[in-house]
This record gives structure tokens, sequence and C-alpha cells, in this order.
């Protein structure tokens, strides 16, 4: 089941991580941090969260690689991904795996009021 107020952002750049936790934390929701892509999907075996942001640079598995399997996989149905990079032509061809395409660098701002539209609202 996916948890409505979990995001879980996958950044290798540890002041972007702080800054887009930030972010998703002022907009309403519980955050996790995964740091390279083995860690995301070991983090993503455990749990399903409702906002995943993606960078595609990673070490160990690319986020391209991560959102490959986790697209077609029908646990991840109700999560929204963001991918976030600063390459918009690969960002680009991802689009239709992903919810959203955020090009780096991205406005603290943006991301916050993104994250509080996205939010659902749990009755």
């Amino acid at each position: 089941m996916t948890n409505p107020k979990l995001a879980l952002i996958v950044e290798d750049e540890a002041d972007l991580a702080v800054i887009f936790s930030t972010a998703l934390q002022k907009a309403g929701y519980k955050v996790d941090v995964a740091t390279n892509g083995e860690e995301a999907l070991t983090k993503l075996q455990g749990e399903t969260p409702y906002l995943i942001l993606l960078d595609l640079h990673l070490p160990k598995i690319s986020g391209q690689e991560i959102l490959e399997q986790i697209h077609d996989d029908p646990k991840f149905a109700d999560s929204r991904i963001i991918v976030a990079s600063a390459d918009a032509r690969r960002a680009a061809n991802l689009e239709e795996k992903a919810s959203f395409v955020l090009i780096k660098p991205i406005d603290f701002y943006q991301l916050m009021r993104l994250g509080e539209r996205l939010l659902p609202t749990v009755a």
C-alpha cells in the first residue's frame, strides 16, 4: 500500500538532498533519502512512497534503471515520480515514465508548491 505522506528523495549530492528534503517536508511529507541507486532500490523493497524524487545520475545503479523497474511494478501504480536532472535531453526521453520532469537547478519554492499540489488528501 502506498504511504500517502512519504516522499523518497534519491539524490547523491548532499546539499541538493537537504534542499529537496526541506522543500518536501514544508509541503507536508515525511521524507526519506537514498544517496545511491542501490540504497534506493533497497528502501523501495520495504516501503512504497507516494512521491519519489529521482536523480538520473546516481552511483551504483542509475536513476533511469530505477525508473524502468518501478514504472512497470504495480506496487508503485499510485506513486508520483519526479525525475530531476541537469541533463534536459536525457530527462525529456523519460517523460512518459515519470509524473513530472524537472530540470536542475530546481527552485526550492517551485518544488515545495508542486509537493503541496501532489499531496493527497487523506480522510
